[in-house]
């Protein structure tokens, strides 16, 4: 199977990890072509699905987590096989294929049962059991197909019966009364040249008579059969050899597993581990949502590679990733915040900046590879710089910002100050956000003298109607570091238009004596000229927590 690369930015996604993954797949796709889609870690904010709906560009695959799944394991699609074919035919396939397994589906693709060779023994000894008569479901077709029978006469080709097969090696006495101990109508009789044996056959009305070594009826046992009702079929092989392939055009359901339940593309490891535990032949089924077999997980499957590998962008911290990154290969990470604890196995490329914005990086790169940019996506890049910048105002914003802003500008025919002012009032919608979803918003976690950080971030126009809510986002706030056991937890509410922020804190009581911001009221501070997190908040939280800490 095609290896899938995900383009994907952190937990709780900004703007600019989702404009950022989505612009870097497209480039990688354009240069590189192969199987790489853009991925977001979480839901976005109300300023991300105004831009993405505005531009008419689609969002990224939400993936909430990259635990492994079956999904991210499995090879190529295996060989199928519909339920009602003849078993001779299946296992020549299997033969053909050198497969130990054989998925069997209807007549719509959807999965029925697996064939293996465990099944396919408990199954014939049933059939071929000397205490006791073999009934063999088939059909006239499935004879044909199986046996390469020349059909001589023909009634009801398609009709499953419940068959019991009769060699005919008896002496015409005693094999006359044999015939006519019980009903005839669903006897396979098999017999060579005989022709008393033949016309005693059909005129005790078997279901069908079966002449081997290629000999043919003569033309008055043929027209009895036909006034009889009786089915004449000519076998190429010679006796023993035919009620084998008998034994053999039972459709193939009947001798599969049927106690086999596949697994679903989306299953954890862990449960196709004890799915294969539990299965005879160390092999399931993977089905999609209908039902359809796209896949075979096997002991093997356990062990290799997985068919998924990722591309970090606008962030370089595991703590701030999507749960279950460290299982797969990072091929790059494409960022502009401060370098975390990352180490890798093997070579990457990694690419980190000081500029305001990784839609900055992605954008200088498709300029660098002469890369042609869609007017989609020069938009969402310009909107993507201008929302981590805060319209080119924040401390972070660069000279590559700006020039790189005004670039993607040309192209598209906006004008910076109009589109800023639109994303900076549908990002203002986060203020009327219920307060769990208020309090995660853009949230990243940090760690500082062994201390884990909580601390989110909205951007309003107004910090007016957030005020109102102060107690209700204190609340918010403590139960969200309760939940996540962090020595502090934040919202920065940034005003953009005043330029300033407000910080609602909720911490372990020794870290309120060191905090120095203009404060209204405990855990309610004033950020004048702070407008980010990364560059101006997040180091003056370290420093209070290095003091907490070393009293």
């Amino acid at each position: 199977m095609e290896k899938t690369t995900y383009v994907i930015g952190h937990k709780n996604p900004d703007t600019d990890s989702v404009v950022a993954a989505a612009a870097y797949a497209a480039l990688k796709r354009a240069l590189d072509g192969g199987n790489v889609l853009a991925a977001r870690a979480g839901a976005v904010n109300p300023q991300t699905e105004y831009i993405f709906h505005r531009f008419g560009f689609p969002l990224p695959e939400f993936v909430p987590d990259l635990i492994p799944k079956v999904d991210y394991f499995l090879g190529d699609p295996p060989t199928c096989v519909e339920a009602t074919i003849p078993l001779w035919e299946a296992l020549s396939i299997m033969e053909k294929t050198n497969s130990l397994v054989l998925p069997i589906v209807d007549a719509d693709g959807r999965y029925k049962a697996l064939l293996h060779y465990s099944a396919f023994a408990q199954n014939m000894l049933t059939k071929i059991n000397p205490k006791r008569k073999a009934v063999i479901p088939t059909s006239l077709g499935l004879l044909i197909e199986t046996i390469k029978a020349q059909p001589i006469v023909v009634f009801d080709r398609d009709t499953i019966f419940k068959a019991r097969l009769v060699v005919v090696s008896l002496s015409t006495e005693k094999f006359n009364d044999y015939i006519h101990l019980e009903p005839a109508d669903n006897k396979i009789v098999l017999v060579g040249d005989r022709e008393d044996s033949q016309r005693i056959a059909v005129e005790a009305g078997a279901k069908v008579l079966i002449i081997t070594n290629g000999i043919l009826p003569s033309k008055e046992i043929k027209e009895l059969a036909e006034k009889k009702g009786v089915s004449i079929l000519s076998s190429p092989y010679d006796t023993s050899s035919t009620s084998l392939l008998v034994l053999y055009s039972a459709p193939v359901i009947t001798a599969a597993d049927e106690n086999v339940r596949p697994l679903g593309r989306r299953d954890w490891i862990k449960t196709a581990k004890q799915a294969i535990a539990k299965s005879a032949s160390r092999s399931v089924p993977v089905v999609d949502d209908e039902d359809r077999v796209i896949g075979l997980f096997s002991e093997g499957d356990l062990i290799k590679e997985a068919n998924l590998e990722v591309i970090m962008v606008d962030h370089n911290e595991f703590t701030q990733a999507v749960e279950g990154i460290e299982h797969y290969r990072i091929l790059e990470v494409i960022d502009h915040h401060r370098l975390g604890s990352f180490t890798t196995l093997y070579p990457i490329t990694f690419i980190n900046k000081v500029v305001g914005s990784t839609s900055t990086i992605v954008a200088t790169m498709f300029r660098e590879t002469r890369t042609p940019l869609t007017r989609q996506l020069a938009s969402i890049l310009l909107c993507g710089i201008l929302s981590d910048t805060l319209v080119l105002n924040s401390s972070t914003t660069t000279e590559v910002d700006r020039e790189t802003a005004e670039y993607l500008a040309s192209i598209t025919d906006l004008v910076v100050e109009e589109v800023g002012r639109d994303i900076m009032t549908s990002a203002s919608e986060a203020a009327g956000f219920p307060i769990e979803k208020m309090v995660r918003v853009d949230r990243k976690e940090y760690e500082s003298s062994a201390k884990k950080l909580s601390v989110s971030q909205i951007e309003l126009t107004s910090t007016d109607t957030i005020m109102k809510r102060t107690d209700e986002i204190l609340g918010g706030l403590a139960l969200l570091r309760a939940e996540t056991g962090t020595y502090l937890a934040a919202l920065m509410a940034t005003d953009i238009t005043k330029l300033q922020s407000i910080l609602f804190l909720d911490g372990a009581s020794d870290l309120y004596g060191y905090i120095q911001f203009p404060s209204q009221q405990k855990g309610v501070y004033v950020l004048k000229d702070i407008l980010s997190r990364k560059k101006q908040l997040m180091p003056a939280l370290f420093e209070l927590v290095e003091k907490a800490q070393e009293r």
